[in-house]
């Protein structure tokens, strides 16, 4: 295996455009799991996609240069999934299940392409929108993030010599194998890589992913990130995401309806695949709302994967449900993946040993942690919270409650009224840092 030299790769960046997006499969395993079910249940919705910088303070629009980030995201909508792609996507095993896609969204995908964007300045941000049908629009997220991010890296490192350069990655290797060490002390630790939305650079996440998969043996479990799967061997890992249960609300014609959306849209779900597929994000309009109003089928699913509550506090509330439904917690699983780094997964490990099944999905403190790591401090590379969030459904507004009130999306109008029919427990605000 050839180990790249970021260093010198991002020191001679020499040529026009040096793609960000090579491949459509550089996005997130779960994006490629939600078109099939979104094209049997929802084939003429058309959704917004938007990107809401949550780190204000960061002015991207004045970081990137807007010639760029045009050129990089055209040059994504030129990109098209190769015959090897399709080939690996309709032969591979994903889940223990041959075949997961059918051969007829195999040949849908071989004629894909990203939609159109719509971008423009507003005071030093960037106001960024993808409009078209939710089978589409929903394939920008990633690469729209993953784009800002990368852009942003490059322009802060653009100034730093071949030498500077040497000593930022040569500190930031050695930061994350002493978190891998750490690591290695946790037996039978389940843990797969969610580094690509925010990621420093793909080269970056890629030599993370390599270094892991070396560092952790099995207890590395894979990656989300579906083209770096495919070329280390490992697991594509993914279920569902907000999208879903935020889809299905904004459709609701009524109160009723838009109380029982997130349990409609999971039928939906489980009528498309089952198995190890079967787990839930509690969180879009609040995880005491969920759990309070849940079928009693949604007990019998795999597990959970709190998404924007203490790993503890939301470990804790689920287990507690799962004894009142009846179910044995230790056959359950739980995923935590919200900015959890070194210390909250060895916390949490240690607190639900023996209580619950345990995985965690490693992100942003993964593939984007070089604080502290610059050779003279000035370059400014701490990780920023960005989004790409549904923001209109068929015309109407999309709202994202979350357990944690900095995480909500949506016109304020909306907001109310989906607190009026969900409730507030169990909300509890905090700073967002990833």
């Amino acid at each position: 295996m050839t180990v790249t030299d970021i260093a010198t790769r991002t020191y001679n960046h020499g040529w026009r455009l040096d793609p960000i997006v090579r491949s459509l499969l550089d996005t997130d395993f779960y994006k490629l799991l939600m078109i099939p079910m979104i094209r049997e249940f929802y084939p003429d919705t058309r959704t917004t996609f938007s990107v809401i910088n949550r780190s204000r303070h960061v002015r991207l629009a004045e970081a990137i240069d807007e010639s760029e980030l045009r050129a990089q995201f055209d040059h994504a909508r030129s990109i098209r999934f190769s015959k090897k792609e399709l080939i690996w996507l309709a032969g591979n095993t994903f889940y223990g299940k041959t075949q997961m896609f059918p051969p007829d969204f195999i040949n849908w995908l071989s004629g894909f392409r990203l939609p159109e964007y719509e971008l423009r300045k507003v005071d030093g941000q960037y106001e960024l929108h993808f409009h078209g049908p939710w089978t589409h629009t929903t394939m920008w997220e990633i690469p729209a993030l993953a784009i800002l991010n990368e852009l942003r890296s490059r322009q802060v490192t653009k100034g730093l010599g071949r030498f500077a350069l040497d000593v930022l990655y040569a500190r930031a290797k050695a930061k994350l194998w002493t978190k891998v060490e750490r690591l290695r002390k946790l037996d039978g630790l389940r843990l797969s890589d969610f580094g690509t939305r925010r990621r420093h650079g793909f080269l970056w996440q890629r030599w993370c992913v390599e270094a892991v998969k070396e560092g952790l043996g099995p207890c590395f479990t894979g990656t989300s990130n579906v083209l770096l799967a495919m070329d280390n061997d490992l697991e594509a890992i993914g279920t569902n995401a907000h999208e879903l249960p935020m889809v299905a609300a904004a459709l609701a014609r009524d109160d009723e309806e838009l109380r029982w959306a997130p349990y409609r849209v999971l039928d939906q779900w489980r009528r498309t695949y089952g198995g190890n597929l079967l787990i839930a994000l509690p969180d879009a309009f609040g995880t005491t709302a969920f759990l309070r109003d849940a079928p009693e089928w949604v007990a019998d699913w795999t597990g959970f994967r709190p998404d924007s509550a203490p790993p503890i506090t939301s470990g804790e509330q689920i287990i507690r449900w799962w004894k009142q439904k009846g179910r044995d917690p230790r056959e359950k699983l739980l995923v935590f993946s919200d900015g959890m780094d070194v210390g909250s997964i060895e916390e949490a490990y240690h607190y639900f040993a023996g209580k619950v099944r345990l995985s965690f999905g490693w992100g942003t403190n993964l593939t984007n942690d070089f604080i502290g790591c610059a050779p003279d401090g000035s370059a400014d590379l701490d990780p920023i919270s960005i989004v790409c969030k549904v923001t209109s459904v068929d015309g109407r507004p999309a709202v994202k409650l979350s357990d944690n009130p900095e995480k909500a999306t949506g016109e304020d109008s909306e907001i109310e009224r989906y607190l009026r029919i969900f409730g507030n427990a169990g909300r509890v605000r905090a700073p967002v840092l990833v």
